[in-house]
């Protein structure tokens, strides 16, 4: 895979910004990263309909699931599907991934 956009060195690869595809949509990044990610994706087509994808699976699960905390054998099953599809289209090699799901109510920080 290769960068796209202005040719700057600091550009972001796609692999990069791929495997860090749900930081940016949970809002976990920092306001940098985020802004690196951002200007790639929207310079690659590619990174672009993924970030799309995965924004419309991210807001599917959430109107399905209700705000329920998923069951520990879905959330592993997840990480195993995450860390295979990072490992064959990235070239990345993850040895941990941890998901938290969170309920958050109205008043609580």
């Amino acid at each position: 895979m290769s960068t796209h956009g202005s040719g700057k060195s600091d550009k972001v690869h796609c692999e990069e910004a791929l495997a860090e595809i749900f930081l940016l949509l949970d809002k976990e990044c920092s306001p940098e990263r985020d802004a690196e990610l951002r200007r790639h994706i929207d310079d690659c087509p590619p990174c672009l309909e993924e970030y799309g994808i995965d924004e419309q699976l991210k807001q599917l699960l959430a109107r399905k699931c209700g705000g329920d905390h998923a069951p520990a054998e879905l959330k592993n099953r997840l990480r195993a599907s995450i860390r295979k599809t990072v490992e064959e289209h990235g070239g990345l090699r993850i040895s941990e991934t941890e998901v938290t799901v969170e309920r958050v109510t109205e008043g609580s920080d």
